[in-house]
């Protein structure tokens, strides 16, 4: 473990500006037994906050690997009515959800990846309506990481375990800000920043963004009326909450039929404990019509045969390429970190918060503005040193988003 004090800061910064836990609040925690002495930390911080009840979730990278080892496809998409009820029984008081994540990127990498497909798919049809408290910020929720061994030695392969996790963390406490004198000031003015640029974007309100760079060549049209967002968010009772720690992106919706070009992964993607690298993606009118991967071919096209939507893009977002994430150097494995390395796009559900109006709009409505539903949301980055953004102005002008992985606004 790394030092107390640190692990502590952490905790507290997790609690006050991840969730922004309220006092009287419930707190549901996601998080792994490897992990179980810092979530020991958060919960009982949540209490001296004044948390009025604090569950977790726990889960066990070997138990699940055995699992997907010894049981049927057929038990591994039967989600337990209770299980959906016990969620949504929370939403439903209002918690507030904190999901500590710390998976072995290649936990499952020898299991069929069909195998893999049928359980997620079953486990997000199981979940959707739950789903809608966290797209729709009806309640906060904050994703953090935390190292484990075999996701350290993933990374720092060199190294021992011990060394690999110590190392992690020092990279983790850093990009997150915790070791910063004050982490929820830092915080409070990195937010800022990025409210600045997401204001700078909303009042353009660009038709349409064209990527160029090495391997893509890409227009994403922007549906009327849309909206960016970017660091802190607004639940719909007002509290404020960080949904996404770390995060240098600011985000929206591309819309759905208006996607046309190739464009090509810049960093590995871990996806049901499979990696997927050396892959590209063509569009026509906003659908995947053909694919390409070194690595993980099989589980890529799983993941685009969840449902129509999957082959559709909900999120395009914008990161420079002087993030701390992309300055470590790092392939971390790990989507909550590498998205925020660079610019990425998400295959699956666009959240119906980055469309005026969306949050109150049935699935036909947000189809007819262009916003794409689905059972999955997977982000990959396609963000790099070379990668050029131009905006598209409501009259055909060009202008510079991006020059060289950096903004280059006017």
């Amino acid at each position: 473990m790394a030092e107390q004090h640190m692990l502590e800061k952490y905790a507290e910064l997790a609690l006050r500006t991840g969730v922004n836990l309220q006092k009287g609040q419930a707190l549901v925690i996601n998080s792994s037994i490897e992990g179980a002495d810092f979530t020991r930390i958060v919960v009982r911080k949540a209490y001296e906050i004044g948390a009025k009840d604090v569950h977790i979730n726990w889960t066990d990278d070997e138990l699940t690997f055995l699992k997907y080892k010894h049981v049927e496809e057929d038990v591994l998409a039967d989600i337990p009515n209770w299980q959906i009820e016990k969620h949504l029984a929370f939403a439903k008081d209002g918690a507030a959800l904190l999901s500590i994540r710390s998976t072995n990127p290649d936990l499952l990498k020898d299991i069929d990846p069909k195998k893999v497909a049928k359980a997620n798919k079953a486990s997000a049809e199981a979940m959707k309506e739950f789903r809608k408290y966290t797209m729709n910020d009806r309640i906060p929720w904050s994703i953090i990481s935390i190292p484990t061994g075999d996701w350290a030695q993933k990374i720092f392969p060199q190294l021992s375990k011990e060394e690999a996790i110590e190392s992690l963390w020092k990279e983790i406490f850093k990009i997150v800000r915790v070791d910063q004198e004050d982490p929820i000031a830092a915080w409070e003015a990195h937010n800022q920043l990025l409210h600045d640029a997401r204001a700078f974007l909303n009042k353009k309100a660009y038709r349409a963004l064209i990527f160029k760079s090495e391997g893509t060549d890409i227009r994403f049209e922007l549906p009327e009326g849309h909206i960016w967002k970017g660091g802190s968010a607004e639940t719909t009772s007002g509290f404020t909450f960080n949904p996404n720690m770390p995060t240098e992106e600011v985000f929206t919706v591309p819309h759905k039929y208006g996607v046309n070009g190739k464009v090509t992964a810049t960093k590995p993607l871990v996806y049901g404990g499979n990696r997927i690298d050396g892959f590209s993606l063509t569009f026509k009118d906003g659908k995947v019509v053909d694919f390409e991967a070194e690595q993980g071919y099989e589980t890529l096209k799983h993941l685009l045969e969840t449902d129509e939507g999957a082959t559709r893009l909900g999120e395009l977002a914008l990161v420079p390429h002087s993030s701390p994430v992309s300055q470590s150097g790092l392939i971390f494995y790990n989507t909550l970190y590498d998205e925020n390395a660079s610019c990425h796009i998400a295959l699956g559900k666009a959240y119906p918060t980055n469309l005026k109006g969306g949050s109150d709009m049935n699935e036909k409505e947000l189809d007819q503005h262009g916003v794409n539903d689905s059972l999955t949301h997977v982000d990959f980055m396609i963000g790099s040193a070379d990668l050029n953004i131009d905006g598209e102005t409501a009259d055909g002008k060009l202008e510079p988003v991006f020059r060289q992985g950096e903004w280059s606004l006017e």
